[in-house]
């Protein structure tokens, strides 16, 4: 992770053009919250390179700390490939999720196991790189995590833009510079009166996992334009 955080700080302060904004909320979320506090951070997810890009935004003292390192989940058909992916992945704090498996898996049950010991985890909520860019409703298992947290999380969505001109999805896979990013973290989200609420008037939970997911969704979208407006004044289409 160290090596990684060397590697992005160099394609961003030297190669490429990043502006983050809201970046205090972030970092208070990782660096001052409370020890029994979980973290989790949601975002969209446009490249390959979303992980391990985006948090370059942060000190470069985050990558060679592993209590302070997210916990991150990656296809095991995409990143958990063969025995060094597996390795460089498994090192990096990313554990394999098998797509189409639901919410009631071992990934996800580690993963609220970890949030109750107060760690912090990132999710690509749309479950998938969002090559064309679409309004993608988001995969459920952000839902449980939320709902299942014996203490409740801060949730802080993020949209990113431009990260995909710096690796496109298309052939060949090759990095670009003199590119233009930006990131726009939102607000914290807090849960705690919806899950008690939902859970005094015996909803299911899937219809408590539905309402949570449903809500960062929401929230998530009306970042996603915010973002494009930013984006659009940084790359100078406005």
């Amino acid at each position: 992770m160290a090596t990684d955080g060397w590697f992005d700080l160099v394609w961003f302060e030297w190669l490429n053009t990043l502006k983050v904004y809201n970046k205090k909320t972030l970092e208070k979320a990782v660096y001052d919250r409370d020890k029994s506090t979980p973290l989790i951070t949601v975002s969209n997810h446009y490249s390959c390179l979303d992980e391990p890009l985006i948090w370059v935004m942060l000190k470069l003292s985050v990558f060679g700390n592993p209590t302070k390192t997210r916990w991150a989940i990656g296809a095991h058909d995409v990143v958990f490939t063969n025995y060094w992916n597996s390795l460089y992945f498994t090192l990096g704090k990313t554990v394999p999720v098998i797509r189409g498996d639901g919410v009631y898996q071992e990934t996800i049950d580690f993963i609220i196991e970890r949030l109750n010991l107060g760690e912090w985890t990132h999710v690509f909520v749309e479950g998938k790189v969002n090559v064309d860019r679409e309004r993608l409703r988001l995969k459920w298992g952000v839902g449980r995590m939320i709902a299942e947290c014996k203490t409740s999380p801060i949730v802080l969505p993020i949209w990113h833009c431009g990260l995909d001109d710096v690796l496109p999805n298309v052939r060949p896979y090759r990095l670009h510079i003199s590119q233009k990013v930006t990131y726009l973290v939102g607000d914290p989200m807090d849960f705690t009166e919806d899950v008690v609420k939902l859970k005094s008037l015996n909803k299911s939970s899937r219809e408590i996992r539905k309402h949570i997911t449903d809500k960062i969704q929401e929230v998530l979208f009306s970042l996603r334009e915010q973002a494009e407006v930013l984006h659009d004044q940084h790359t100078g289409k406005s």
